[in-house]
């Protein structure tokens, strides 16, 4: 054991951090030269990146604990590959956890390209896909790539006129990446807050496209978690129109046939007016019934419909939120510095006593 503690204490002992300074003193000339060159191209670098802004909307969702509404979230979440059941008082209490996979759905992100956004200086909106195609800053490396590539391209990028969730574009492929990177949706799963951010290199655009998203979402959700009662209205809207039809038809026969028969006392003329009679009452009877029906599933459908807090609006950023030069800067000297450090010790053969090998 004492041995052992000996052999340590005599590696130890041989690291002579005395020569090792005086080895980094001797070249720091080196410091000199490679310092100022790696800041100036840790500059270059931080000066090629386009600015951007973050935008953040907060929503605070209502949970129905309705019959229906457990209805609707299994038709949501089965639509996703989830299976949320049938049971439980507390299931719908996973349905906001869907959000952020119904926004990354190609659905939602295709219904963005045609949002009209605006700089600041535009005189005219044009569309975020647009936007996003022509409008966009790139560093210089990035346009060069680009164009160097180009080069060996003799195909023509794809257009298209119309939108197709079902069939994209590679150009509308690559646009809706850019959006899944720029618009970012997230659940609290213990509060169920709705976080949505927008990052974007134009201040207002951002914030333009954060209410928007807002808005959207909340629509698809509303849609989603009314379908099944917007179904039932349309089909009770449809019996009451038959209905009513039914109704006045029978109503104008009685008429027609009480107007034309005023003075006949016949009793078959006595027996065919109470038919017509009984038969107006009985249409009658069934249009208010249905029209009772349309009423109650007209309620339902309010009654499906979500109700959203926002705690947090959409407002246009002051302050830039990246990229963050100077912390890049440091980072890059950082580098350098370790870099350089590494190199001395390694030509002076210093790395071995460090690494405690022989």
């Amino acid at each position: 054991m004492e041995e052992n503690i000996k052999e340590v204490l005599e590696e130890e002992s041989s690291i002579d951090f005395g020569k090792i300074f005086k080895d980094l003193l001797k070249h720091k000339t080196l410091y000199y030269k490679v310092l100022p060159v790696a800041f100036i191209l840790a500059a270059l670098y931080a000066l090629s990146l386009p600015n951007y802004y973050t935008c953040q909307v907060k929503l605070s969702p209502e949970l129905s604990g309705s019959a229906s509404g457990k209805s609707g979230l299994a038709s949501l979440a089965s639509s996703f590959g989830v299976n949320l059941g049938t049971g439980g008082a507390g299931t719908e209490a996973l349905f906001p956890t869907l959000y952020p996979d119904l926004m990354n759905s190609v659905d939602f992100k295709t219904s963005l390209f045609q949002v009209k956004v605006k700089r600041e200086d535009d005189k005219q909106e044009f569309t975020y896909y647009d936007y996003l195609d022509k409008e966009q800053k790139a560093p210089w490396w990035s346009e060069a790539t680009k164009a160097f590539f180009g080069l060996f391209s003799s195909k023509e990028p794809e257009k298209a006129a119309t939108i197709d969730p079902f069939k994209l574009t590679k150009e509308q492929t690559e646009i809706m990446k850019a959006i899944n990177k720029n618009v970012v949706c997230d659940v609290d799963k213990k509060t169920m807050v709705i976080t949505i951010n927008v990052t974007d290199q134009d201040a207002l655009i951002c914030a333009t496209m954060a209410d928007s998203v807002k808005t959207r979402l909340q629509k698809f959700i509303t849609d989603y978690r009314t379908s099944k009662a917007r179904v039932d209205y349309e089909y009770n809207l449809k019996l009451s129109l038959e209905a009513k039809a039914r109704y006045e038809q029978a109503r104008d026969a009685y008429a027609r046939f009480s107007d034309s028969h005023r003075d006949v006392s016949s009793q078959s003329a006595q027996t065919k007016q109470s038919d017509l009679q009984n038969e107006m009452q009985l249409q009658q009877s069934i249009y208010q019934q249905v029209v009772a029906q349309l009423q109650q599933a007209e309620m339902k459908v309010q009654q499906e419909t979500p109700a959203f807090t926002t705690l947090q609006s959409a407002t246009v950023p002051v302050l830039k939120a990246g990229p963050k030069r100077a912390q890049m800067c440091l980072i890059f000297l950082f580098l350098a510095f370790l870099g350089t450090t590494g190199w001395i010790l390694y030509k002076e053969d210093d790395l071995k006593p460090l690494l405690g090998l022989s």
